[in-house]
């Protein structure tokens, strides 16, 4: 997921800018905002809707960048972790940072980095300099409003140094436990670090477990909460994908209402039936930030917005005979998620599954959750170093409960086989573990020959 750069000078500089992940994680706000401060601050000259969560928050950060675009305004918008490219993680009105803006900014922050080792600080890790070159690239554009999806966690997180103007938290599941601790109320502990006193905080469906102590952390700083499943009607219809349909075709319909306002019906192009809880946090946030703001906005810009909204590895459809789809659900809580996809997609039995995860997930767990509408599953390898080895995956998914395991040495042997095999028994087929692994597929190109 380093992506492929068009010049030798900048794949020069992303080496350097890649080398930071030796540094590790470490979850703290004092690093970044002495880089941000060597900077100049950039943060300040923006606001930002914060969105945090287990699952679900890099969908509802583009759903709520189609909104603020469909009305006009000129946002920023901030994702991690990207696919393929680096650049996709910044964007500005919908437009991917370019390779020549990265450059320059690159080197300016690697600058501000090496001037603050000078001075005896500890090196900014990766995310903390990706978060302070997209901060910097915001402010030099004027941007006035951005949205921006925490990296891990929320209290500590290199994003949390950035100005809030509404925050929200997505559904919650056990993820990073060795960072954020080893219970649901432990991790919404965490993610409940980015609320703020006075500033709205929008909560998607989660358990009643993490919602009450997400509550108690925002009495204790003074941050009004608002309940999307409360506020927001979503009804969710995809519409099924025929043999042979091109792929990048498909939609779903979604009719929104709120208290406030009947939306209508949008089609929007991320068509897992999980996209429902999506579209409801992220629409109750919109309202929020309008009434925070003191400004009303156009009805129509909802089912607009929401249909402009793109997220590629999310129940991505890559070819419709037989149907293969790529999703990033890397932990039990979004392995259910895509079984509940599956079943809206009338796909939920004797699926073929291609797995690669990364060694500190839960694979027994993510694996024993597909298992019962998994038919076979061929394990993979992830280009990534914290990729877990095929024969080990393969010891999981059979303690799991899958009888046929494949263990293959590349990506490629495993999407040949068990695409093979779908076409042959008629049966979906669902490429899923890791957002790494989905990058290494679109990159790969493997479903565009």
């Amino acid at each position: 997921m380093g992506g492929f750069p068009s010049s030798p000078a900048l794949a020069r500089r992303l080496e350097r800018l890649f080398a930071r992940r030796t540094f590790g994680i470490k979850p703290g706000l004092d690093s970044v905002r002495a880089l941000l401060a060597a900077l100049g601050d950039p943060q300040r000259s923006f606001r930002t809707i914060h969105v945090a969560g287990t699952d679900g928050k890099g969908s509802t950060c583009v759903f709520l960048d189609g909104m603020l675009r469909a009305a006009g305004l000129r946002t920023g918008l901030y994702l991690s972790p990207h696919l393929v490219r680096l650049t996709e993680r910044f964007s500005i009105a919908g437009r991917e940072m370019d390779e020549d803006t990265l450059a320059v900014l690159v080197d300016e922050v690697e600058t501000a980095c090496a001037t603050l080792v000078a001075r005896g600080r500890p090196e900014p890790t990766f995310f903390e300099t990706t978060t302070a070159l997209c901060a910097l690239w915001f402010a030099r554009e004027g941007v006035p409003l951005a949205v921006a999806e925490v990296g891990m966690g929320g209290r500590l997180d290199a994003t949390n140094a950035l100005e809030s103007a509404v925050s929200a938290i997505t559904r919650i599941g056990l993820d990073h436990t060795q960072f954020l601790g080893p219970t649901i109320r432990d991790i919404a502990r965490e993610k409940a670090g980015i609320a703020r006193a006075g500033v709205p905080l929008v909560l998607g469906a989660m358990p009643e477990e993490a919602e009450a102590e997400i509550r108690r952390v925002a009495a204790d700083v003074g941050a009004p909460v608002i309940s999307a499943p409360d506020n927001c009607s979503v009804r969710f219809a995809p519409r099924r994908a025929t043999a042979g349909e091109e792929a990048g075709s498909e939609t779903a319909r979604v009719a929104v209402s709120t208290a406030a306002a009947d939306y209508g019906t949008a089609r929007i192009a991320l068509i897992g039936a999980y996209q429902a809880e999506n579209v409801a946090t992220a629409v109750t946030a919109f309202e929020a930030l309008q009434r925070s703001l003191g400004v009303s906005l156009p009805a129509e810009t909802v089912p607009r917005g929401l249909g402009i909204a793109h997220l590629p590895g999310r129940f991505q459809l890559l070819c419709g005979e037989p149907r293969v789809w790529l999703d990033g659900a890397h932990n039990p809580c979004a392995a259910e998620a895509l079984v509940g996809a599956l079943r809206a997609a009338r796909a939920a039995k004797s699926v073929r599954l291609v797995c690669g995860m990364c060694a500190d997930k839960d694979p027994a767990g993510f694996l024993r959750v597909l298992s019962p509408v998994a038919a076979k599953v061929w394990t993979v390898p992830l280009s990534n170093p914290r990729g877990l080895h095929p024969e080990k995956l393969g010891a999981f998914a059979r303690g799991a409960g899958f009888r046929e395991v494949f263990p293959c040495a590349t990506l490629e042997e495993g999407l040949a086989a068990a695409r093979r095999d779908a076409a042959e028994a008629r049966a979906p087929m669902v490429v899923a573990g890791s957002l790494f692994l989905a990058g290494d597929v679109l990159a790969g190109g493997f479903f565009d020959r």
